[in-house]
Order: structure tokens, then C-alpha cells, then sequence
């Protein structure tokens, strides 16, 4: 099960650190912030950048939370784990699981790296976009809006009870 730990904006990546130096490894299975894959042009050139997609907020995976949260709790940069309320700690909705695992990849080992790749399009004459790979594949009724021009995907998914806007990378393989 997949637990969301909130984090002050900018220290996602020392919030990891932590986790991997402090907390027993027998605890969680993959602790990671998403990473979205874009491209953006500068002086007329496109350039790869990664950029957070969700600032703020760490996922961790585990299968004992109780013992996970006491862990947890020694970590000075630690602002909450997301839930927690009279010894109860609400897990990602099954939902909310299903779109985090679709648009973030996992390394060689099953484990989620946080990394989101960019998304291969194809715009046909009539402007019809086809999704050929990538985390957007089959997510047709989240797509809420494809800006060819930023090379981005807008998706709308539900996240700790409340509609959010993702914006995802996409690249043009070709437009017939």
C-alpha cells in the first residue's frame, strides 16, 4: 500500500535521504517523489528537464505502517504522514494507487523509481492526437486537455479527496 507523507515544498529529495539512512529497510518497500520528464524550448532549441510533479509530497510503500509511522516520527524534516488520525493511516485509495503506478515508472525490480517519462504522440491531419506510449496510454477519460505547443498533458486524477491537474510531458513522434 502506497502512504503519502507531506513535506515542506523543496525538501522532497532530503526527506528520501533521511527515510534511507533512519528507517529500517524491513519497513517499506520504495519511498520516492514523482519526477515528470519535459521539454521545454529555450531560444529555440528544446531541452529534457525534470521537474517535481507533485511539490510537497513524498509516496512510501509498506506493508506495516504502524511500526513505518514510529520510524518516521525521528525524521526532523518529517511535517505528517498524510491520514494519520487516532492510530489510523489512511492508505492511497485503490483509485488513486491505479494512476500513480500507470504514469510512474519502476526499475528492474518491481520498485517505483518516481520518475515519470514523457508520453509519444502522434497528431494526424485532422488534429486528432493518438497516445502511442507512455504514461498516458489508455488514460483517454483523464486527459483533460493536450497543449502541443508546451508539450504538455493536462489529466485530472483524484488525489487526498480532491480533483487535481497533473501536467505530464509529451513528445511529437510525428504529425501526419
Amino acid at each position: 500500500m502506497y502512504y503519502v507523507i507531506q513535506v515542506t515544498p523543496g525538501k522532497e529529495t532530503e526527506t528520501e535521504k533521511y527515510i534511507m539512512e533512519r528507517v529500517s529497510k524491513e519497513l517499506y518497500t520504495s519511498c520516492f517523489h514523482p519526477m515528470r520528464h519535459v521539454r521545454k524550448k529555450f531560444h529555440g532549441e528544446w531541452r529534457d528537464r525534470h521537474e517535481k510533479l507533485l511539490p510537497g509530497y513524498v509516496f512510501i510503500s509498506s506493508e506495516n505502517v504502524e511500526e513505518l509511522y514510529l520510524d518516521l516520527k525521528r525524521i526532523p524534516v518529517m511535517t505528517k504522514l498524510l491520514g494519520w488520525e487516532k492510530e489510523f493511516i489512511a492508505a492511497l485509495t485503490d483509485q488513486e494507487t491505479m494512476w500513480l503506478e500507470k504514469i510512474v515508472s519502476a526499475d528492474r525490480a518491481g520498485k517505483m523509481s518516481g520518475d515519470v517519462p514523457l508520453s509519444r504522440i502522434e497528431v494526424k491531419e485532422n488534429e486528432e492526437v493518438k497516445i502511442l506510449s507512455g504514461p498516458l496510454k489508455d488514460m483517454d477519460g483523464m486527459i483533460k486537455r493536450i497543449n502541443l505547443h508546451k508539450r504538455k498533458a493536462e489529466v485530472e486524477v483524484e488525489f487526498l479527496g480532491r480533483k487535481t491537474i497533473l501536467h505530464l510531458g509529451i513528445e511529437m513522434i510525428r504529425k501526419k
